[in-house]
């Protein structure tokens, strides 16, 4: 029994509530970002509709569905009272043939020459024009892993680049000449080095005016706010806006012309939620990690979106295979020459099919309309594959392999044959009486030739990248213990290190390759016997890098940041007995040169730092903080501690500062696409606020690795270095 008295027009809001409430729940939605098909078990775990996925029939409920989804689309827009001003734009308008858009380091080898000082964009654009067709855009990448290495922030490390803001521009305008649109990214957890003083959407703004850059990447946005678009058109230099993830909030596709999808896949593939809603908006596949790109590539296919055609990932090379770098460069084919057609407002995902497993788009435009399949099966599927409505003169073409095709007529229908191969993709164009297509004879050409070769005659193994240690050569050998230095016994040593880097898992080709492994990888344990050497007892001190200024005459080519804390050619006062920084692993070379000294080897430092009993610390195995310098947590830096500060962080041999004070050059490793310098030490300087700067460590079985490009953007202000000299 109820007790309670009741209100009835309570009662009758919250039943009408529930009644319009429920007129919106229609069948099929959207799930995330990603349309789940007819036919699709959407609701179902994962591993049931994988288990599951033979039994859906896409062409079943197809009708119902896109009723369901066409409602949806237009109650969704008018509940965000859409505007797309911004898609109308005409310098905007690029971004709607922005197909293919790698994100690439600055680090990359093949974008610049360490040994020139030059940027080599030709040579970059080249590279990928031969191997995938080209690009489109190019996602420009000077911040992590490097960032919080020093209290640099973003904007500051674009500034560092090699020439400057100049210098950029000049790249910038090597890529246009290509045709080919730059961004740059923007970070939001970029809340613990330098304040730039102005709120970020401002910094940024004045940053991409700087250097004219086509568009912004904004690195773990969800939707970069209105606040960027705003501050972007108030600089006088608009620039279009790219989150990482879709915008979390379906408004934001108003000002973000661009998004990045990060779906998971199955065997049905899924529709674009955002391309649902406007068909403009160029969605791009990102899925790094992965080696076997079919995935990316079918779902950028099946949706008329764009492909992050990402390799250079943090310095840890993920080549495209031979087998998926040829598909990239047939799908870009493709969507190149119909990018008008693709962003139709009327595309249709999931048009009914005539074959297990083969899935298709449709997007129609004035008296013609492409057709976008893909295979998902393993196996190549032949026969009839589709039937379209039939008209007297209308034509039909195999836009994937360049030729045209002659339909049967069943039943008022056009029902077209050909073949798609196994895990592959098709094209049917269909071109109405009197309708023109732009150079259509010359495209089907070109596609002949390009699908000759079936996608299966290409290699489709994945290949780490080798790496190798640059050569150190030796010095002369003393008579006696050098000023200064440490004699280091010859013994037996177990150099046992792992790498730090934040991402990369225990990927093959993460960290370094040492001589006598045979593939880089993080964790590295090698038993090894070491001659004797000498080690300086402290890190090169600012007073003792002045004397090698003075006594060389030494001038850095690439001068910017060189001794940045000095002033008018010296240490700030007081400052004599600290550590040098903000030199190069060139400065620290030639230094080394000239006091007939070298850089050590890692295992060398890290022998001479723990000593043969594998401790953690210099001192022992358990932390103290009265060995080593206090942590600065601040935007600004401090500055590093002297090296006689903390004697209680000697090492077994007496060798000082071997932890906590500053970042030490050592080694050095080069692959094909990248350079990287090995840090032993850790600093006194940890950023707060993210878990994305530099990674910090004070334990000597793990070092950092650090990319190098150019000094100008390598030197940093907590990052220094000792020498050796070969003994007997």
């Amino acid at each position: 029994m109820w007790n309670t008295i009741v209100n009835p027009g309570a009662v009758m809001i919250a039943v009408l509530g529930c009644a319009l409430s429920l007129a919106q729940d229609m069948p099929h939605q959207p799930q995330g970002n990603q349309i789940p098909g007819p036919g699709q078990f959407a609701a179902q775990q994962d591993w049931y509709q994988e288990m599951m996925q033979f039994k859906g029939d896409p062409n079943a409920d197809h009708d119902a569905w896109l009723r369901d989804l066409k409602a949806w689309r237009a109650e969704r827009l008018t509940r965000m009272g859409y505007d797309d001003a911004e898609y109308r734009r005409p310098e905007f308008q690029w971004t709607q043939r922005n197909f293919i858009s790698p994100q690439v380091m600055v680090e990359e080898r093949n974008l610049f020459d360490a040994a020139t000082g030059r940027w080599t964009v030709d040579k970059y654009l080249d590279d990928l024009e031969k191997r995938y067709g080209g690009i489109d855009s190019v996602l420009l990448w000077p911040v992590y892993p490097n960032i919080g290495i020093d209290n640099r922030n973003q904007w500051d490390l674009a500034r560092d680049l090699p020439g400057g803001i100049e210098g950029v521009r000049a790249m910038i305008a090597d890529f246009h000449r290509r045709n080919v649109r730059v961004l740059f990214p923007t970070m939001a957890w970029d809340n613990g080095t330098r304040d730039p003083g102005v709120p970020h959407w401002t910094a940024t703004a004045q940053l991409m005016a700087e250097m004219g850059v086509d568009g912004v990447n904004g690195d773990t946005f969800s939707g970069l706010p209105r606040a960027y678009r705003t501050g972007s058109d108030q600089s006088g230099h608009p620039v279009i806006f790219e989150p990482e993830g879709a915008p979390q909030a379906d408004e934001g596709l108003m000002w973000n012309n661009q998004s990045w999808a990060y779906w998971t896949f199955h065997f049905q593939p899924t529709a674009s939620k955002q391309k649902w809603l406007e068909p403009r908006h160029m969605s791009h596949i990102c899925d790094r990690w992965a080696r076997d790109k079919t995935d990316d590539l079918q779902h950028a296919f099946f949706n008329g979106m764009g492909y992050v055609s990402w390799e250079n990932i943090w310095g840890i090379w993920n080549q495209i295979t031979d087998r998926d770098a040829e598909a990239l460069r047939r799908v870009a084919a493709v969507e190149r020459h119909f990018a008008d057609l693709l962003s139709s407002k009327d595309w249709e995902p999931f048009v009914p099919v005539m074959q297990y497993g083969i899935f298709a788009s449709k997007f129609p435009g004035t008296g013609v309309t492409l057709y976008t399949l893909v295979n998902r099966n393993e196996y190549d599927v032949n026969g009839e594959q589709i039937a379209l409505a039939s008209a007297s003169g209308r034509r039909y073409y195999d836009a994937w392999s360049g030729t045209e095709l002659k339909p049967v007529e069943r039943n008022g229908a056009a029902v077209l044959s050909f073949s798609i191969e196994a895990h592959g993709y098709g094209a049917v164009l269909a071109v109405d009486s009197g309708a023109r297509v732009s150079e259509l004879d010359s495209y089907l050409k070109r596609m002949s030739e390009l699908t000759r070769t079936k996608l299966a005659a290409y290699s489709h193994e994945w290949h780490f990248l080798p790496q190798q240690l640059v050569d150190i050569p030796r010095t002369g050998v003393p008579a006696g213990a050098p000023e200064g230095m440490v004699k280091i016994p010859a013994g037996e040593f177990e150099f046992k290190v792992t790498g730090i880097e934040i991402e990369g898992t225990n990927w093959a080709g993460l960290d370094v390759q040492y001589p006598w492994e045979d593939s880089p990888r993080r964790g590295h344990d090698h038993r090894m016997r070491i001659d004797s050497f000498y080690i300086d007892k402290y890190p090169v001190t600012n007073a003792e890098f002045g004397k090698f200024l003075a006594g060389s005459g030494y001038k850095p080519r690439d001068a910017h940041n060189f001794l940045r804390d000095w002033k008018n050619g010296a240490p700030p006062a007081g400052w004599e007995n600290k550590p040098v920084t903000w030199v190069s692993l060139e400065d620290a070379r030639a230094y080394a040169s000239w006091a007939g000294k070298r850089l050590p080897r890692e295992w060398e430092w890290q022998y001479a730092a723990q000593g043969t009993d594998g401790r953690v610390y210099p001192w022992g195995n358990t932390w103290k903080d009265s060995a080593v310098p206090a942590r600065d947590e601040g935007r600004d830096l401090t500055g590093p501690a002297d090296v006689t500060a903390h004697p209680e962080g000697a090492s077994p041999f007496g060798v000082m500062d071997m932890a906590g004070n500053v970042w030490q050059w050592t080694d050095e490793f080069v692959d094909t696409h990248t350079r990287a310098g090995i840090l032993r030490g850790g600093s006194y300087y940890r950023p707060r606020n993210s878990i994305w700067y530099f990674p910090a460590t004070y334990k000597l079985s793990e070092h950092g690795k650090y990319l190098l490009m150019a000094p100008s953007k390598d030197r940093a202000g907590t990052l220094g270095f000792r020498c050796v000299v070969d003994g007997k």
